[in-house]
């Protein structure tokens, strides 16, 4: 599950790294999901589906070096910032009360709205806009990207 805001530069790896992890050929038993920012808006699926392991992607301020990625205990949520989700991921974490969940934090550069201006003409379709990634995070998202192409 990729998580986060595309308009917001960094805060869009997670979905980034659904959206490439898509082109690949993958098991069939992988579900890919792009959650962006209401990842509560998935339980109902993801217990549907009765998942072996749950993979959750997002930015994550945790005092690395931009673009530096980890796993983050579960506990350790309350210690770092995920910021941009309606629903904090420690309570969406424990509203699914599952131990096989896996959380990849990624270390943002740039959080920030993109400005609109730099999007062109207002006739511009914004549902197809993806922002730009800081070139850390983008290196350390297609090192993810090809890890999971290899072992899913």
């Amino acid at each position: 599950m990729g998580i986060g805001n595309e308009l917001k530069y960094d805060d869009g790896v997670g979905p980034y790294i659904i959206s490439k992890l898509n082109l690949l050929d993958l098991n069939d038993d992988v579900l890919l999901i792009n959650a962006q920012t209401v990842p509560e808006n998935f339980t109902g699926k993801i217990r549907k589906e009765n998942p072996s392991h749950i993979i959750l992607i997002d930015a994550c301020l945790m005092g690395l070096d931009y673009g530096d990625y980890k796993i983050v205990d579960k506990e350790d949520f309350v210690n770092i910032g995920i910021s941009t989700h309606s629903m904090s991921l420690s309570y969406f974490v424990k509203f699914l009360n599952q131990d096989n969940i896996l959380f990849i934090g990624i270390e943002p550069q740039f959080l920030e709205l993109i400005d609109q201006d730099s999007l062109g003409p207002l006739d511009v379709d914004l549902m197809d806009f993806n922002g730009e990634l800081t070139d850390n995070v983008e290196k350390s998202a297609n090192e993810i990207i090809e890890l999971f192409g290899e072992i899913l």
